[in-house]
Formats: C-alpha cells, sequence, structure tokens
C-alpha cells in the first residue's frame, strides 16, 4: 500500500510506526499542509492515512490558512474508504471533521494515563490489539465529542480516548508513535524543570512497553487497512 503521514511539526512525525510500516511492506511518505509545496502524489491516491499530532490547536483555522485547507480536505475524506487513523491533533480534527465538538480540557493530560477499553474497542478489528486497561502517553490540552454514528472504542476519566466512525476511520487521543528522544523535546518545551524530570525517568521505565503496544497497534492498523484495501 502507499501510506501518507499527514504530519503538523518537525518533532510529531511518524516515529515509530516508520519501521512498522516498511517491515509490513508498504511505501511511506510524510508531508503537511503547512509546508506549502505539493504532496508526493494526489492526496486521493494513497491506500492509508495518519493524520499525527502537533501544537497547533484544532480550531485554530481562523489563524492558519493551512490548517484551513486540511479541514476542507479531511471533511472529504471521513467516512469514505480510506482507511484513517488520527492521533492526538489528528483524532481532534477527523472528529470535527466528522462534525463533533471540540473544547480544551480543563485540566491538559501530560504524561502517563489511564485508559480503559470500551467493551466496542475490546472486540475492533485495530484497537482490540492493546490490552483492556492500559497507562497510556498523553500529551494533549484538547478533547473532542464522538461524532455522529461513530463507535465511542476507548475513554479515561478526562475524555473519549479512542473512537471508530464507519469500517475505516479510527482516532485516538493517547500516542502510540512516540519514541523516548521525540519525549525529551517535549518535556524541555513544555514542562517545568522538576515536573520534567519526574516525567523522564517516568519514560525510561515505561517506554519500552509502551512502545511494543505502538507497535501492534501500527500493526494491527495495517493489516485492517490491506483488508479493507484487498475487498
Amino acid at each position: 500500500m502507499n501510506v501518507l503521514s499527514l504530519v503538523h511539526g518537525e518533532d510529531v512525525r511518524t516515529e515509530l510506526f516508520g519501521p512498522v510500516v516498511a517491515e509490513a511492506g508498504h511505501l511511506l511518505e510524510e508531508w503537511s499542509f503547512e509546508w506549502g509545496s505539493p504532496a508526493p502524489r494526489p492526496l486521493d491516491s494513497y491506500d492509508a492515512l495518519f493524520v499525527f499530532g502537533g501544537a497547533t490547536n484544532p480550531d485554530e483555522d481562523g489563524r492558519y490558512a493551512w490548517l484551513r485547507k486540511e479541514m476542507d480536505w479531511l471533511r472529504t475524506l471521513v467516512g469514505g474508504p480510506v482507511p484513517t487513523l488520527g492521533i492526538c491533533l489528528g483524532s481532534q480534527l477527523v472528529a470535527r471533521a466528522a462534525g463533533a465538538w471540540i473544547a480544551p480540557l480543563e485540566q491538559p493530560e501530560l504524561g502517563w494515563y489511564d485508559v480503559e477499553l470500551t467493551d466496542e474497542g475490546a472486540s475492533d478489528p485495530v484497537l482490540s490489539a492493546l490490552p483492556p486497561r492500559f497507562e497510556a502517553l498523553q500529551w494533549h490540552h484538547y478533547a473532542h465529542g464522538l461524532p455522529e454514528n461513530a463507535v465511542a472504542l476507548a475513554r479515561n476519566p478526562a475524555c473519549l480516548q479512542g473512537f471508530r466512525l464507519g469500517d475505516s476511520c479510527w482516532g485516538v487521543q493517547f500516542h502510540p508513535e512516540v519514541t523516548e528522544p521525540q519525549l525529551d523535546g517535549w518535556i524541555a518545551e513544555d514542562v517545568e524543570p522538576a515536573e520534567g524530570e519526574r516525567l523522564r525517568a517516568e519514560v525510561r521505565e515505561r517506554i519500552g512497553g509502551w512502545n511494543e503496544l505502538g507497535r501492534r497497534l501500527c500493526r494491527s492498523f495495517l493489516a485492517e487497512a490491506e483488508r479493507l484495501h484487498a475487498g
């Protein structure tokens, strides 16, 4: 398959998922509406899509012309046949494109937080790759509602953590793609030094197990994308 990673900044790219896509024998290309350059190939020619995170908020399309263009494109995409996985900001943008509300959280989730799959999540072809309960790496200031006709797949006390729209579109608020060097940069930028040291210690302790879950989720999405593409 030809897989597109839609990215929103140099420090929020494909990361852990890149080698998984390559191991599965697919071609991965990264691109961003923000770059202002043509995509590597026509956007409607890709067989699967990742929509990754970023520092931009999901309601700032009035500020960024490139985000307006991305939202317009996502509205034509959601609910269609192209297998799509949105992550953090990507989930918020996909949910918004499908008509769901978006809003700032009262308290951002930065670090490790419990997430629980719903019954539908435990039987979902993609999110069932994850345990029924797990501690997830989160890094988001916004939440979103459940799009109309979508299915809630994961939750925690703060917000909806995962959903599926139709048979080919998923979103998760947590970050299954993160790597330790990437997180080190986020911590340096967003967190006070004392809290940053605590978070770095937690990352060192947990990142190996979390990365294995991330690989499992990516493989599960790619396998389902292949099945949908073949069918």
